[in-house]
């Protein structure tokens, strides 16, 4: 089946509706927020903004305007007498990578071994068309609606930001949930603050005070084996950069998205949060089900 007629599909977020204890979850998640708080948790979108080294830029151009429909007499001033009151429209063309500003991880993005397999052992060389992964791509990610928890790691460690190349481990993601007094569950999606986006977007200053610090591969084990259904964090690359473990530049993806199935989310907005001493919220995240995507943006929203 190729990527024009493969129908849309869904994965299960860890809490199926069709079920009674998924629609049980569900209805209790909804009922966490206490006083109606609104957190925008989303990094913005702009021409040229931030994003990882090598990926394209962003960018958004006029694709059609008033002016030149008029000046080329095309739809819809290409009938004077239909359009006498000189009815236009502007649209624009967009471009750039799918992981640009706040964004989520598709199971497509990572691959390992000399197949190249992506989680379920799926080879991008039987999977990969012309168009964008068949499978485990933007089109199988599903709404994210659950209990969101905040580990401000700075905050529990006495930092304003963590410093540049801090590797959070076990320890410290342990230490932040004990200084906010939750505790991780199964299905939680849980957010990691290094203070990096007190910077943003000024890309100069988060590299100059915090740039590489991030989740160790202890830390996502950790994370994984209290239950995480989905794991965010307030970085471009979510683990510390550089990796920790020899011969590997990327574990914590590694291990998150190809090996366990667990969907990242980068330049995730926790400064609200971390202000307003909120560590445990309704999360609400809506993908773009993009066929052949390796991920999707994303506008996040916490609720409290």
């Amino acid at each position: 089946m190729n990527s024009q007629t493969r129908p849309h599909h869904s994965t299960d977020d860890g809490a199926d509706p069709s079920t009674d204890r998924g629609a049980d979850d569900l209805l209790r998640n909804l009922n966490i927020p206490a006083w109606g708080a609104v957190y925008d948790l989303s990094s913005g979108w702009w021409r040229h903004m931030p994003t990882f080294d090598g990926y394209p830029r962003f960018e958004i151009l006029t694709y059609s305007s008033p002016h030149g429909q008029r000046t080329s007499q095309r739809f819809p001033f290409d009938n004077p007498d239909e359009n006498q009151v000189q009815f236009g429209y502007v649209s624009e063309l967009m471009s750039g990578s799918l992981h640009t500003g706040t964004h989520i991880d598709a199971l497509c993005h990572i691959t390992c071994g000399e197949n190249d397999e992506w989680h379920g052992g799926v080879s991008a060389n039987d999977a990969l068309g012309d168009y964008g992964a068949e499978s485990g791509d933007a089109s199988e990610l599903a709404p994210i609606i659950g209990r969101g928890i905040l580990l401000d790691v700075p905050g529990a460690l006495g930092f304003d930001v963590l410093p540049p190349h801090f590797a959070i481990g076990e320890q410290h993601l342990r230490q932040a949930a004990e200084a906010a007094e939750v505790t991780v569950q199964e299905g939680d999606i849980v957010l990691v603050r290094t203070g990096q986006m007190k910077f943003w977007p000024d890309i100069d200053l988060i590299r100059k005070h915090s740039n590489g610090s991030g989740v160790a591969l202890d830390g996502a084990q950790w994370l994984v084996s209290q239950g995480a259904r989905y794991v965010g964090a307030d970085t471009m690359s979510f683990e510390v950069r550089p990796s920790t473990v020899p011969g590997n530049q990327l574990p914590v993806h590694l291990y998150l998205l190809q090996e366990q199935g667990i969907h990242i989310m980068e330049w995730v907005n926790c400064e609200g949060l971390a202000a307003g001493s909120v560590s445990s919220f309704l999360f609400v995240g809506l993908p773009l089900t993009i066929r052949g995507g390796t991920g999707s943006p994303l506008r996040p929203i916490a609720v409290a």
